[in-house]
């Protein structure tokens, strides 16, 4: 009933839309205008985006990639489709091939036979057919099946995705809190790009509105490539706890993965997924995480698609600041 109170405009359909980099994309197509089916396993945590569109802008349902009928049902009257499902690691049945691979091409499928006109899905930066990393692998043959099943839809590489909701700035800065040392994955020297949350929803919502070019891959950073010592370097002076940083090297870390899966399941979730790094996780860091130079060179980029992307240093130390000993305002002074 809510929906049908905007009868006006085109509709978009974000799988995974309750999700962090989901709720940023749905904010970004309520801008342009577009009215937001949020596809989601869990409607319910969906709900908290209503208030950023106008009344029936916004609209939750049900939704599960591995339900083909919940998928069609979704889609109905869709003009666009935004494909953000993805998971960091696997637990029971939410595998890596059944999110990335298997889900993917099933949404697109159905996107293609219910004549929607435009099709985004999210990926990687490292997706790779031949890639040790499953992570990696499944991502690839998610972009292959999607491309297959929806020619001309255009893929998004992000490399690793910061915001105030992040996994990434918020479990190091946890870790710098509770830690006495900060491990460094093979000795800290993985390259990463990483790209704000809100460049990656204004990729997407350019891509929706025919501002990108069909069937083509773009590879989405940030302004800076940083190693990942750098990275931990910068969260210790944002929330000024100073940890001894400690070389691990590749094959130590492997196999402190398999001890932290193994607690995981044992513990039946209980461990905090701040302290659990898996080996998949481990086998990506083996490569740097950075646009290509033909991705620049070609204009496959947030360059390309007219973004000014924000950098790291300006963005996350506002939240980063409540992890400080005495808080966020740890550095203001009473006048």
């Amino acid at each position: 009933m809510a929906e049908a109170l905007v009868r006006t405009g085109r509709l978009a359909v974000v799988f995974g839309g309750a999700g962090f980099i989901g709720r940023h994309v749905v904010r970004a197509l309520v801008k342009d205008g577009w009215r937001v089916r949020v596809a989601s396993r869990r409607p319910d945590l969906a709900f908290h985006l209503q208030p950023i569109g106008k009344v029936g802008q916004i609209h939750a349902v049900q939704a599960n990639l591995r339900y083909k009928d919940s998928i069609e049902r979704a889609l109905r009257n869709a003009d666009a489709v935004v494909n953000l499902v993805g998971l960091l690691s696997e637990s029971g049945e939410q595998t890596f091939a059944a999110a990335h691979a298997d889900g993917a091409e099933t949404v697109a499928r159905a996107a293609k036979a219910a004549g929607v006109k435009t099709f985004v899905q999210l990926s990687a930066i490292g997706a790779d057919a031949g890639s040790a990393s499953a992570y990696a692998r499944t991502k690839a043959d998610g972009e292959a099946r999607v491309a297959a099943a929806f020619p001309g839809a255009v893929i998004l590489r992000p490399s690793v995705v910061f915001g105030p909701e992040d996994q990434f700035f918020n479990r190091f800065a946890t870790m710098a809190r509770l830690m006495p040392f900060l491990p460094l994955v093979g000795g800290g020297e993985t390259k990463l790009q990483p790209v704000f949350v809100g460049d990656v929803a204004k990729a997407a919502a350019i891509a929706l509105n025919g501002g990108a070019k069909p069937g083509t891959v773009y590879e989405l950073g940030g302004p800076q490539v940083v190693t990942l010592r750098e990275i931990m370097e910068f969260v210790e002076d944002a929330t000024q706890h100073k940890r001894p940083l400690v070389k691990v090297g590749f094959e130590q870390a492997s196999a402190l993965g398999g001890v932290t899966e193994f607690l995981r399941r044992v513990s039946l979730g209980l461990l905090p997924e701040t302290f659990v790094i898996t080996r998949d996780q481990v086998e990506l860091l083996r490569s740097d995480n950075v646009v290509s130079a033909q991705a620049a060179a070609e204009g496959r980029d947030l360059k390309g698609l007219g973004i000014a992307p924000e950098s790291f240093e300006a963005e996350a130390p506002a939240y980063l600041g409540r992890y400080r000993p005495t808080g966020q305002y740890a550095d203001r002074r009473a006048a």
